[in-house]
């Protein structure tokens, strides 16, 4: 009986670990696709569509990009300090709201949580919003509106919560009274220490928002030299766009001086490259987050 379940045992792992190579796999290869796009040449796009090698090598979508250097290092800056400020002061804020809200001590706690929990079904609208940010906190044009409007976001904080409540028994904050730590001490030794896989995958999310965002910077920003990444190549886009539709209705061919197809994969490449350098250094929160309330002798 034991060999036999020994095999059944064996058995699974096999399966388990060729599922999970089949899905890394397949998560892998739209990657792969947009890399090799971008190291073709915009006619063997167009004729042949994507490959997932280039047949016909090509580095034209990566010089257009780079053809003004000083301008892309500058909104890369731009997306780096927003992402790195508006991260850090955005979990700062949420981990503080989320610790509150799950104190059975805070006597209001449920109406504030109703409270956030309700923005995210009903909302004032883009003019409102607008109006808001431009006119009565006089935040146009500033590195200000690309970073206020996302630190406290309802979701995230809701998510704290519920993680906090998870993992932070009340007994330890009760003991931590008891021996005379106040709430900033509790919260700075004790619940940000406990929390930090919760930090961690809250974290990501506010980094990954900051760095893709490109609406901020179409609604509150007229200054080119305070476009973020994602909306000065959303510019470059439209304007190989405008290019090679002008071209065609004035019957000129322009795919040799803007190559648009490759242009947009190797956009995405320097757009997500950065980015993904960040999940290894959070991962091991991700796993620490499995374990966390796992029963130990």
């Amino acid at each position: 009986m034991q060999i036999k379940d020994d095999r059944y045992a064996g058995l699974f792992r096999l399966i388990a670990i060729v599922v999970v190579v089949l899905g890394s796999v397949l998560c892998l290869l739209p990657f792969l696709f947009i890399l090799s796009g971008s190291l073709s040449s915009n006619e063997s796009i167009l004729r042949e569509g994507y490959q997932l090698f280039p047949k016909h090598f090509s580095m034209e979508g990566y010089k257009l990009i780079f053809r003004v250097p000083d301008e892309l290092l500058r909104a890369y800056g731009v997306t780096i300090l927003t992402t790195v400020v508006g991260t850090a002061l955005g979990l700062f804020f949420m981990t503080m709201a989320g610790y509150v809200l799950q104190r059975k001590d805070f006597k209001y706690r449920n109406f504030f949580a109703f409270f956030i929990y309700f923005t995210t079904l009903f909302g004032g609208g883009l003019v409102p919003w607008y109006i808001l940010i431009t006119k009565y906190l006089k935040l146009a044009d500033t590195y200000y509106a690309l970073i206020f409007p996302g630190l406290m976001t309802p979701f995230l904080i809701i998510l704290m919560r519920s993680f906090m409540k998870s993992v932070i028994p009340d007994e330890v904050i009760e003991s931590a009274k008891i021996d005379g730590a106040n709430d900033f001490k509790i919260y700075y030794r004790i619940v940000l220490q406990l929390a930090l896989p919760g930090i961690a995958t809250v974290g990501l999310f506010l980094a990954l928002q900051y760095w893709n965002d490109w609406f901020s910077s179409s609604l509150f920003i007229n200054d080119q030299n305070k476009f973020q990444l994602q909306y000065y190549l959303y510019n470059i886009i439209n304007t190989s766009a405008f290019l090679t539709s002008f071209g065609a209705g004035a019957g000129i061919t322009l795919s040799e001086d803007v190559p648009s197809e490759s242009m947009k994969m190797a956009m995405s490449i320097v757009v997500t490259g950065p980015i993904l350098l960040l999940y290894p250094f959070v991962q091991r929160y991700f796993v620490k987050g499995l374990t966390i309330g796992a029963v130990k002798g």
